[in-house]
Parts: structure tokens; sequence; C-alpha cells
């Protein structure tokens, strides 16, 4: 179990008005985090800004496309750092718990100068069949030959692999894995310079995940031994809920 989360075995039965009484208690705190993301939210929004002086090159469906044409027109662009290295026949469970969010979001996004999209390591026809398999239908690139995911530290470069230590969501650690999840955003101003404004790794990236919110909501909550263990993609559950522990990549 999450250990957030209160036990469903032994509930505490109240009368309705005593109910009332404690749902506007939680109440005051809900409001107490919602004035706090917001603040939280214009604070991220006052970041500085580093303009990108490197030329990225990318691999799509419309063939080789650089970083600004992955824009498509507009001036924000959010991307989601798939784990999806060379060689894998399927992509980390946890991107693509996040990934079955993304067409959803993308029937408004791209009506309010937001472009979504995914990048991963692996050469773009290695992840076609999966992406077929899953019913995605967001863009989906390669950054196979940039430095792209080891710039944005997703993956470790060739100095850090050579040392043993890498940087992953602003640490220095010791290299266990090689591919890494997260979010980048980008703009692109008038002039078309174009600026590295956010990204976030790990946990931060679990406000993408819809499903979470609503599991939030119920008695059980996440139900979780670890993060989500449970998960599966999503052709792969089974009629009762998942009881073996499974890889996470959100840890």
């Amino acid at each position: 179990m999450n250990t957030l989360d209160r036990s469903t075995s032994n509930p505490k039965v109240v009368s309705r008005d005593e109910w009332v009484v404690a749902r506007k208690a939680h109440l005051a705190r809900e409001k107490e985090l919602t004035h706090l993301r917001e603040q939280l939210s214009a604070e991220r929004r006052a970041l500085p800004w580093v303009e990108i002086d490197k030329d990225y090159v990318f691999e799509g469906p419309n063939g080789r496309e650089t970083l600004a044409d992955l824009f498509d027109g507009r001036s924000q662009l959010m991307v989601y750092h798939f784990m999806f290295g060379p060689g894998w026949q399927e992509g980390c469970i946890g991107c693509s718990f996040v990934s079955d969010h993304i067409d959803g979001a993308n029937l408004h996004l791209a009506h309010h100068d937001v472009t979504l999209l995914a990048v991963s390591r692996a050469p773009y026809a290695e992840f076609q069949a999966f992406k077929k398999r899953m019913g995605w239908q967001f863009k989906w690139v390669s950054s196979a030959g940039s430095d792209f995911n080891a710039d944005y530290h997703v993956y470790p470069s060739e100095a850090e692999i050579a040392a043993g230590r890498y940087e992953h969501n602003y640490t220095l650690r010791d290299l266990y894995l090689d591919e890494h999840h997260g979010l980048s955003v980008f703009y692109k101003d008038p002039d078309g310079r174009i600026f590295h404004t956010y990204s976030t790794y790990a946990r931060g990236a679990d406000i993408l995940i819809g499903a979470h919110n609503y599991l939030d909501l119920t008695p059980k909550g996440r139900n979780e031994a670890s993060t989500m263990n449970w998960v599966r993609l999503h052709d792969r559950y089974e009629d009762r809920p998942a009881a073996a522990a499974s890889h996470s990549c959100c840890e």
C-alpha cells in the first residue's frame, strides 16, 4: 500500500453530520494545496531561460526535422523523454502509462499554442511497431545520433559513461541505468530563437498522469507497494488487479 493511503480494513463510520464536519476541514486543506500549486506554477513560469545554441536533428514521420520544426508553427513545445533505447522491443512501462494520456491532452493543447510530443533515443523505425500496437496518435520522433538526450540528462554522455557518474534530476549520481524519462519545455520567439524554460524528472512527471488523480480520490488510493508497481502496458492487464511487482522507471 502507498504509505499515504489510509487502510480501508477498519474505516471510521460516522453520522452524515460528523462526515460533513470532517469533509469541510479537509476542504480547507485542499484549497490550501490549490493555492500553493498556483503559486508554484507562477514561480515556474518566472524561472530564467537558456537560449539554445546547438542544432539538434530528429527523425520522424516527416523525415529529418530540427528542434525548430518540432514546434509545428506554435511558440511552445513540450517534449516527453520516452525511455525506448536502441534494440528495445517495448517501451518503458511507466513511460507508456504517461503516454496513454498524451492523445487526450493534444485534442486541446494543439489549439492553445502548445505542441506536445515524445522523443526517444532509439532509431525511428524501431518504435513504430510498438506505437501502432499501443494505438497512439501523438508525434514521436527519434533523437538517435544527436546529443539531445545527454544534454537534457535522460541519457549519460560519453564522458559520464567513462566516469561512471552522471547528472540526472539535478543530482550527480552513480551510473546505474542508461535511459531515463523526463519532460522538457521550450519556447520559440517571433525571431525564431529557441529557449529552454523547464525540465522535470522522476516524480516530477507525475502531474502528467491523469489516472493517478482519479486513484487519489478513491478509498484505496494508488494501492501500490512501490511507485507504479501495479502498472502494465495497457494490453497486458489481467481481469483482476495486478499483484506481481514490475520494474518502475519513475521511482
